[in-house]
């Protein structure tokens, strides 16, 4: 038994005519005749009294009428909830901090009407963030994973590449330059708290590290944003590196730096991952935004070579 089935009874029951029901739902009374007899023979009841005008309710047809219609009713408030557009878009945003998520926020701003829920799978690597999105957790997710390695069922764009800046106290050496270039770096300590091995981004800071001799370490436990922005401010040695799209807070007495890196300009590569061929209205949108408003990729820019050029 089906939902097909289920409608075309309600409607020769509503109707009291077989062909009545048919010219209702599209299609030959002969079908009609077909799916009433499926029924009943799957309940074990005649539900329906054939007469010579038509047809009316047996007593059980009485009793189930009301049950079908309910069926009916939710299903279609199932198709409604799933229909494209009508529930929120989940994207992943990794970290409410992060350019991606302030990207995700300015797209909200400017489409106020679009309906979107921002999460963050924080504790999922790539590989994990893929899954979700093939099971239907999320609809989208923003990762550092190139384009030619996302598996089959999944597209992949990269939309947002967020050039790295060094962010220090103000007795660091490097807290007065106006910019600074990553060799230059070699020597002084990156602390990156929150690194755990077998995500992209722990390949990215050592391919990076590799790069240019940097010193880049997730050393001791991480109390979170605010500890590490306490740590700089207290040090003239320690640095870490941040996003140029990242928005991070901190009291105004830490007097903290956002330095550039420049010659060339590490840039961190947000590729969107989704599910081919979904046609949310919102990802349409919010991947036709990130197209032209996205900040353009510097000329300089530095990323790993495992990632797409």
């Amino acid at each position: 038994m089906d939902v097909e089935t289920l409608r075309t009874f309600v409607a020769v029951a509503g109707t009291g005519q077989f062909g009545a029901a048919a010219d209702e739902l599209g299609i030959s009374q002969q079908a009609v005749s077909k799916r009433i007899a499926t029924l009943e023979k799957h309940v074990e009841v005649m539900l329906l009294v054939r007469t010579s005008r038509g047809s009316r309710l047996s007593l059980d047809g009485q009793l189930f009428l009301p049950h079908a219609k309910r069926v009916l009713a939710a299903f279609e408030q199932a198709e409604r909830a799933v229909r494209p557009g009508t529930r929120p878009l989940r994207v992943d945003v990794l970290n409410r901090r992060i350019a991606p998520a302030q990207a995700v926020y300015q797209f909200y701003r400017h489409h106020t009407g679009m309906n979107l829920d921002a999460v963050t799978l924080g504790n999922e690597n790539a590989a994990q963030a893929v899954q979700a999105v093939l099971e239907g957790t999320v609809d989208a997710s923003f990762r550092a994973l190139p384009v030619s390695q996302a598996p089959a069922g999944i597209g992949a764009e990269r939309l947002l590449d967020s050039p790295l800046e060094l962010l220090v106290g103000p007795g660091h050496p490097l807290a007065n330059v106006p910019r600074v270039r990553p060799a230059d770096l070699a020597g002084h300590r990156i602390w990156i708290p929150g690194i755990r091995p077998g995500t992209e981004w722990a390949a990215f800071y050592q391919s990076l590290s590799g790069a240019f001799g940097l010193s880049i370490d997730a050393l001791g436990p991480h109390f979170g944003d605010e500890a590490l922005m306490d740590a700089l401010a207290d040090s003239d040695s320690l640095a870490t590196l941040v996003g140029s799209g990242d928005r991070y807070l901190w009291p105004q007495t830490h007097d903290l730096r956002r330095v550039p890196l420049r010659e060339p300009t590490p840039v961190y590569p947000h590729v969107l991952l989704f599910r081919a061929g979904d046609r949310h209205p919102v990802l349409t949108a919010l991947r036709d935004h990130l197209r032209t408003s996205g900040p353009r990729t510097p000329d300089d820019a530095w990323m790993p070579e495992w990632m797409d050029r």
